[in-house]
């Protein structure tokens, strides 16, 4: 006689879990379905995806550290800023400083999250501060 041995949830270690593609992960039905959520449960509890969440970072690994305040010298300018990786995964050098937000065009308002991550919001409300790139305000900059 053959046993099978059927794996434990990712996120909350019960056991008769089934391999999630999506998720990449093995889940109870239970977490399954906090995880997708469906229409029986439309909202889903935020109490019940975190562990689900959790276990999903666990399995990918540890994240890099980011490059985040990395300092840098203008080539045109001379000037220092500070790269920050943005929201989107691209690189973005901004000015020291925080500023009106309503004297910076919409567009060039940056906000520099806790995590380092530069985002670029939509709007602001007049009385916000945030920063700007240096390659919006580098006056050596060709074209400028």
């Amino acid at each position: 006689m053959t046993t099978t041995i059927t794996p434990a949830c990712a996120a909350c270690e019960a056991p008769g879990a089934e391999w999630s593609a999506p998720l990449g992960m093995p889940l109870c039905a239970a977490c399954a379905t906090a995880a997708t959520g469906t229409p029986e449960r439309d909202p889903v509890r935020l109490g019940d995806i975190l562990p689900v969440t959790a276990a999903a970072l666990r399995a990918h690994g540890p994240v890099p550290p980011p490059r985040t305040g990395s300092p840098m010298t203008c080539r045109h300018c001379g000037a220092g800023a500070r790269w920050h990786r943005t929201a989107g995964g691209r690189w973005v050098a901004i000015e020291p400083g925080e500023r009106p937000a309503a004297g910076v065009p919409r567009g060039e308002r940056w906000y520099i999250a806790g995590d380092g991550t530069a985002v670029n919001p939509r709007g602001a409300v007049p009385s916000d501060r945030c920063r700007v790139s240096h390659f919006s305000v580098c006056a050596a900059r060709p074209g400028r």
